[in-house]
């Protein structure tokens, strides 16, 4: 039996907790947190073992970890799960720099341990259906649209990187090609960091790429369409619906048909794909060079000079209620 444990007990870790509690093969050792609440709600939910620290949880025994903890903390956990000889999975962004994502790449290899990130949308199955649509496809553009309501979680972040890294890392994915132009345009208008954020790519391959994402929408969207020379792919990745329309005429007609998506919760994709490579000692499904490269695009969006749109009011918008 795989021993695993979780690192951080917010809902992203209590959601790894209660996947990793019921897969074959594994035993879950238990989750820390330092915040008593978290750890109350987390037994409630998982009937687990909880640990107030991090030497506690280690004192358990485990052989991998998951670390969905706040971002500012992967490179410190990472590199102390890594010094013990423990396999890990972090969540996305793997790093708050990329200095500190290369810092726990090369120790994992140094170590000979299996480091794998959390792109969870990877392992969403319109995102496979998706990819296996375009296999052997030219593409030629790209388009995602990922928006919602303001998290009042979140506060260290913008939508950059806690939203379009996730998008960042799915065109890469999708044209198997580095990002080499970024024209980011940002603006804030709830949020101290940026809440609203276009973004157009280009890749090595000549692919054209754009982001749309936002904390001002009322409701969730998760919208994918990829165009290529044979093909019209759409696909909404929260209904799990995609549409491929093909067979274009010279009269403008062309054909249509609705994709076979499974049914697989992405997050227990995920962490079966993490055992897995755990086990087995082969590449994980993302590797912690990809988790930084996706990071480091996103952080040249933040940084790309006059990207920040100045304010068009003189205060932040006030949310209602």
């Amino acid at each position: 039996m795989l021993r695993v444990g979780v690192i951080g007990a917010g809902i992203m870790g209590s959601n790894h907790g209660r996947v990793l509690a019921g897969l074959a093969g594994v035993r879950f050792a238990g989750i820390v947190d330092p915040l008593a609440a978290h750890r109350t709600r987390a037994a409630e939910m998982i009937g687990c073992r909880t640990f107030a620290t991090f030497e506690e949880l280690m004192a358990a025994g485990v052989d991998a970890v998951t670390i969905a903890a706040p971002t500012h903390l992967h490179c410190e956990l990472a590199l102390a799960c890594i010094e013990r000889g423990v396999h890990i999975l972090v969540e996305k962004p793997i790093a708050s720099t990329v200095e500190e994502g290369c810092k726990i790449v090369t120790a994992a290899q140094r170590a000979g341990l299996t480091l794998m990130v959390g792109h969870v949308e990877r392992f969403n199955p319109a995102v496979a259906a998706i990819k296996q649509a375009i296999k052997g496809e030219d593409i030629l553009s790209i388009a995602i649209t990922r928006v919602g309501p303001f998290p009042p979680r979140m506060s260290n972040v913008g939508v950059v990187i806690d939203l379009a890294v996730h998008d960042i890392d799915l065109i890469r994915w999708f044209t198997e090609s580095e990002i080499i132009d970024v024209q980011p345009q940002l603006s804030s208008a709830v949020a101290e960091r940026e809440d609203i954020a276009l973004l157009q790519f280009r890749t090595a391959s000549g692919v054209l790429a754009h982001i749309n994402t936002n904390w001002l929408t009322p409701f969730k969207a998760r919208n994918v369409t990829v165009a290529t020379r044979g093909k019209y792919i759409m696909g909404d990745l929260l209904t799990r619906q995609v549409t491929e329309c093909f067979g274009f005429q010279p009269d403008g007609s062309y054909s249509m048909r609705h994709l076979p998506v499974g049914h697989d919760e992405p997050l227990r994709a995920e962490l079966i794909a993490f055992v897995d490579a755990v086990r087995s000692g082969k590449a994980p499904a993302v590797s912690g060079g990809e988790g930084v490269a996706s990071l480091e695009i996103a952080i040249k969006c933040l940084e790309a000079p006059s990207s920040v749109a100045p304010p068009v009011r003189p205060a932040p918008r006030r949310v209602a209620g």
